[in-house]
C-alpha cells in the first residue's frame, strides 16, 4: 500500500471510481470533469489544526461491474485510498460500494434512488451498512414529483399509465411497499401496469392497448432513450397522443437533435430536476455558484451543461468534510464515523446523514421538470413545478407532449 508523508500529517488519498471507458463513459464525464477542475484546488486539508496533502486519484470502471471491483481494489491496496467516491451505473455503483464495504474502506456514491442502493444491497435499518454512505432521492420523491406533474397536467382523474421495463429498474418501481407505485397510489393516482418488457424493446403494441382500453393519456416510465423513441414512434402510427409521458431515466442529459432535424424522444417530456444552474446552492469548498459551475463546464468542454455534475461536484464536498472532521482522518472508521454525522450545504443541496430516512443515507431534493426548444441550446431543461425546494425559480409552463 502507498503511504507518503506530508510536513503537517500524513498524507491522504481520495479514490474515485469513474466510467472512462465502456457504455457508460457518458454518465462518467461528469465526475471525471469535477474531479479535473478541483484536484488542483484540493491539495490540503485542515484537520484539528494539522494540515494533511491531499491527492486524488482514479480508476476507470470500465462500465462494468468486474472493473469497478478491481478499480477499488487498485485504490485501496494500491493508492492507499482513505474513502472512494463514485456515481452512475445500475450495476457498477452497486459493484463500488460493495468492494468497499468488503474492504473496510468508507464510500460515498450518489444519483441511484436511494431504496434501490440499501435494499438492493442487503440493508436494513437494524443492520446498516458499516463502511458505505450515500446521497440520492428516492423512488417515493420521484412518485411525488411526478404527481406534481400529473396534477398539473389536468388533474387527477385520469389513469396514469406505466412503461416499466421487467429489470431493476421496473421491478422496484412496482415494489409493492418501497417502490414508486405505493407512493403515487397515496396521491389518489391510478396506475395502468401492463407486463414488463424486455431491453431492448421491439414492440409495445401490447402496453398500447392496456392504455387505450383504460383510457389512459398520462404515461410514466423509466425508458432508455432508444425504448422512449421506439414508444412515441409506435404510439403515433397507432394515432395514440399522450398529452404527458414523465420519466426518471436518462432524461438527465440534454436530448441531441437526430440527423435530418428528426425531434428527439426526450422533447417536451417531464423529468426530474434535482440541480440546475439556477438552484441557490453553493460549494462548501470555495463557495462556487451553481451558475458559475455550469458555465465553467460549457466553457471548457464546449458541451451543455448536465444534471448529475452538481451531484459529481458534492462527493469530492462530502470527502473534504469527512477527512477535516475526522477524529483521525488517517483511520477509516474513523472517517466512516464521520461520515455517519455529517450535515453540510454543498452546492447540490443540503445533506444531513443524521436524519435518515435510514442510516447511511441523506436525501435531495427534487423538482419537476421539462425538456422543452430552447434559446441557447436546442433543448433545455425548464423547470415547471417547485414545491420541495426553497428559492429555486419556476422558469416554465408545462407544454403538451405534441
Amino acid at each position: 500500500m502507498r503511504k507518503t508523508e506530508s510536513e503537517g500529517g500524513r498524507a491522504l488519498t481520495v479514490g474515485v471510481v469513474v466510467a472512462r471507458t465502456g457504455r457508460l463513459a457518458r454518465l462518467g464525464d461528469p465526475l471525471a470533469f469535477a474531479m479535473s477542475l478541483l484536484g488542483p484546488e484540493l491539495r490540503r486539508v485542515r484537520n484539528g489544526g494539522r494540515d494533511h496533502e491531499l491527492r486524488l486519484v482514479d480508476r476507470d470502471s470500465r462500465s462494468s461491474a468486474e472493473g469497478a471491483r478491481q478499480a477499488v481494489r487498485e485504490l485501496v491496496e494500491e493508492e492507499g485510498a482513505r474513502i472512494v467516491l463514485t456515481l452512475a451505473g445500475t450495476e457498477v455503483l452497486p459493484a463500488v460500494a460493495d468492494a468497499c464495504e468488503e474492504a473496510g474502506v468508507p464510500c460515498v456514491s450518489s444519483t441511484f434512488p436511494w431504496q434501490v442502493y440499501y435494499y438492493g444491497r442487503g440493508g436494513t435499518a437494524e443492520r446498516p451498512f458499516r463502511w458505505t454512505y450515500h446521497f440520492c432521492w428516492g423512488l417515493d420523491d420521484i412518485a411525488e414529483t411526478f404527481a406534481d406533474l400529473w396534477e398539473a397536467a389536468g388533474g387527477p382523474a385520469g389513469p396514469i399509465g406505466c412503461l416499466w421495463n421487467d429489470g431493476p429498474q421496473g421491478a422496484w418501481s412496482r415494489h409493492a411497499e418501497r417502490g414508486f407505485l405505493p407512493a403515487a397510489r397515496a396521491r389518489g393516482h391510478r396506475l395502468v401496469d401492463p407486463a414488463g418488457y424486455r431491453e431492448p424493446a421491439t414492440d409495445f403494441g401490447a402496453h398500447l392497448a392496456a392504455f387505450r382500453a383504460e383510457g389512459t393519456d398520462i404515461v410514466t416510465s423509466a425508458a432508455t432513450g432508444a425504448d422512449l423513441a421506439l414508444f412515441r414512434r409506435q404510439a403515433a402510427e397507432r394515432g395514440a397522443r399522450p398529452r404527458l409521458i414523465t420519466c426518471s431515466r436518462w432524461l438527465a442529459y440534454p436530448p441531441s437533435v437526430t440527423e435530418a432535424g428528426e425531434r428527439p424522444a426526450q422533447a417536451n417530456v417531464a423529468t426530474l430536476v434535482y440541480w440546475s444552474p439556477n438552484h441557490p446552492y453553493r460549494s462548501s469548498i470555495d463557495g462556487t455558484s451553481a451558475a458559475e459551475l455550469a458555465e465553467n463546464y460549457e466553457q471548457s468542454t464546449g458541451r451543455q451543461w448536465l444534471q448529475p455534475l452538481g451531484l459529481a461536484y458534492a462527493l469530492f464536498e462530502v470527502a473534504v468534510h469527512a477527512l477535516a472532521t475526522a477524529d483521525d482522518p488517517a483511520q477509516a472508521a474513523s472517517v466512516a464515523e464521520a461520515l455517519g454525522r455529517a450535515r453540510l450545504e454543498t452546492i447540490a443541496g443540503p445533506l444531513d446523514w443524521t436524519a435518515g430516512p435510514v442510516p447511511n443515507i441523506a436525501t435531495v431534493r427534487l423538482s419537476g421538470g421539462q425538456w422543452q426548444p430552447g434559446r441557447r441550446h436546442a433543448y433545455e431543461l425548464s423547470v415547471v413545478t417547485n414545491r420541495q425546494v426553497d428559492g429555486l425559480p419556476v422558469d416554465g409552463d408545462l407544454l403538451p407532449l405534441e
